[in-house]
């Protein structure tokens, strides 16, 4: 008779650039001597997850420290599979993983999207810090616009409401206060992320899972988390396992250009 005996230790470790504990669940079934891992998302966006096994007398499909994208609202997605080398003989796994949001290992996007100025039409506001910013944009594509507190936010782009933080309402102008940052992140359709930070207490009118269009309403400005006065934190990304975030250059359209990269320093109408 063929045994199979199965020791099973399991650690999930999040990574602390989000304030949220993402809705997903790793899992494993017996089946046949065969050990098959599963993974349900619940998300409303793809996570990315990476394993390391540690196996005796097993192969595995996946692996070690390969990361697998788990696709947004998926079922008892496969993760990986387990079998015996030598059937009559005891085995035995264990594995650590980590994973975070989004479409880790994706590179290519839309690089021709013309973004939309976050703010109501007729307004002309200015860039207080810009790409590569001295004070906390260091090899960042980032943008700080100087809105007034409770001014409106704008979407800049279409897509899905994937996170809100909405309930801090501290401050302070050093990076021990990030954790406070209140914020919205939007997906869009080619899988990059838009981070809106610093507003206000209760300020999100959007919530997780909602479907904005360009121009629509997401929330009020605020000073909220790393931020030394009322500003909009602008900046859109694409997301690493490990927490890092490949920002990406945004052009917008403005009163005086159908497509420009914004500087600091300088102001920009919205006549549309």
């Amino acid at each position: 008779m063929k045994r199979i005996f199965l020791i099973l230790f399991l650690l999930i470790q999040t990574f602390l650039f989000s304030q949220e504990k993402w809705n997903i669940q790793f899992y494993n079934e017996v089946i046949n001597h065969e050990v098959f891992i599963f993974a349900d998302n619940k998300e409303e966006m793809p996570m990315s997850a990476k394993f390391d096994f540690k196996l005796k007398n097993l192969t595995c499909t996946l692996p070690n420290d390969e990361i697998v994208v788990i696709p947004a609202k998926a079922k008892k997605f496969l993760i990986a599979k387990l079998a015996p080398i030598k059937p009559n003989e005891s085995n035995s796994f264990s594995y650590t993983n980590s994973y975070n949001f989004g479409n880790a290992i994706q590179e290519t996007f839309d690089d021709d999207y013309i973004y939309s100025l976050p703010y109501q039409e007729g307004k002309t506001q200015s860039i207080f810090q810009g790409y590569n910013g001295k004070f906390s944009h260091q090899n960042e594509f980032a943008l700080d616009f100087d809105l007034k507190m409770g001014s409106e936010i704008l979407a800049v782009r279409g897509g899905i409401v994937v996170e809100v933080i909405n309930n801090f309402n501290q401050n302070c102008p050093d990076i021990s206060c990030a954790k406070y940052n209140n914020r919205i992140f939007i997906m869009h359709s080619d899988g990059t992320f838009a981070d809106y930070s610093h507003l206000k207490y209760r300020g999100a009118v959007v919530k997780k899972g909602d479907i904005v269009k360009k121009d629509q309403l997401i929330g009020y400005s605020g000073s909220t988390g790393f931020a030394s006065g009322p500003h909009l934190h602008f900046a859109v990304f694409i997301n690493r396992i490990d927490g890092k975030r490949t920002f990406i250059k945004t052009k917008f359209r403005t009163s005086e250009s159908e497509a420009t990269l914004l500087e600091e320093g300088k102001s920009y109408t919205k006549n549309y």
